[in-house]
């Protein structure tokens, strides 16, 4: 465990972000380029060379997907005998935003760009297998950066795996070691819909899942079907991949965003014509005592 204000090479370490079953990631300051990073270190306890060969590739994978959506790399290598993976340092996570309220707008944004970075990722034949909102980094004006690839595999169909991931993200298949890209599909689904209904699906997945009635009443039909598709048990009446999700979801997000557009301007016309209509109701009041 670095300590904090410890000198780790070129840089000063400033504080613990986080800490999850195979690294810790520290707050530092690159004391030569003048900026703060994230550094990302295997524990050292739990170094092996089957660990070290997955960090390596996480490595190989991030040099790969130059997306804006994606968190790049800065630099990896061997520091005082660590490995280290050194990434922009974001705001904060998906998973602290959610814990605020979002506006439907940025809610529907949200998802949009975590779908685009699945998809360039699947586009280029690489499975992330541990979509969650702790691994979506928030950087300004709200630009979202899909991180940790650390057990991403490279495939051409499926990979079989000792079913890693993470609990309540994963899909049934992938919990059973056989994760495929419409494992990220489900994943994706799963936070998409939280977003939306303020409910964790949970197993068994049995439609209509918790918050169900809240989403109907936030999206149209259409949408709900979308996530319902990409929710399924079944893996393979989902959808293939996330470009698959991607060809459908901007029109979708429209479709929403003009029927949210529409209730608020009824809204705001139901509310307008009430208190024109309290307004008429007080001067006949008051006209009614002038003459009395």
């Amino acid at each position: 465990m670095l300590r904090i204000r410890q000198r780790f090479d070129k840089y000063r370490i400033e504080k613990r972000l986080g800490e999850g079953g195979f690294a810790t990631i520290y707050q530092a300051y690159d004391s030569i380029e003048g900026i703060r990073v994230a550094l990302k270190i295997p524990h050292q306890e739990m170094v092996s060379d089957s660990l070290l060969k997955d960090f390596k590739n996480e490595v190989r994978v991030l040099a790969r997907l130059d997306h804006p959506h994606i968190l790049p790399l800065k630099y990896a290598s061997f520091i005082e005998n660590r490995f280290v993976i050194v990434t922009p340092l974001g705001e904060q996570t998906l998973c602290d935003r959610l814990r605020k309220r979002m506006s439907f707008d940025l809610t529907l944004e949200f998802a949009q760009q975590m779908i685009e970075a699945v998809a360039f990722a699947h586009e280029h034949r690489v499975m992330h297998c541990d979509i969650k909102p702790e691994n979506m980094i928030l950087f300004e004006n709200n630009h979202l950066r899909l991180a940790d690839f650390g057990i991403a595999k490279i495939a051409v169909r499926t990979v079989r795996s000792s079913g890693s991931g993470t609990l309540g993200y994963m899909a049934p298949e992938q919990a059973m070691g056989k994760p495929s890209f419409r494992s990220d599909v489900f994943s994706l689904g799963l936070i998409i819909y939280r977003m939306l209904a303020g409910k964790w699906p949970e197993w068994p997945y049995e439609w209509p899942l918790p918050g169900h009635n809240r989403l109907k009443q936030k999206v149209p039909q259409e949408f709900v079907e979308f996530l319902k598709k990409s929710l399924q048990v079944n893996p393979k009446k989902r959808f293939t991949d996330a470009q698959q999700m991607l060809k459908q979801f901007p029109r979708l997000k429209r479709q929403a965003l003009k029927q949210a557009a529409i209730k608020r301007t009824k809204k705001t016309t139901k509310r307008g014509s009430t208190t024109r209509k309290a307004k008429s109701k007080s001067n006949g009041v008051r006209a009614v005592r002038r003459i009395a």
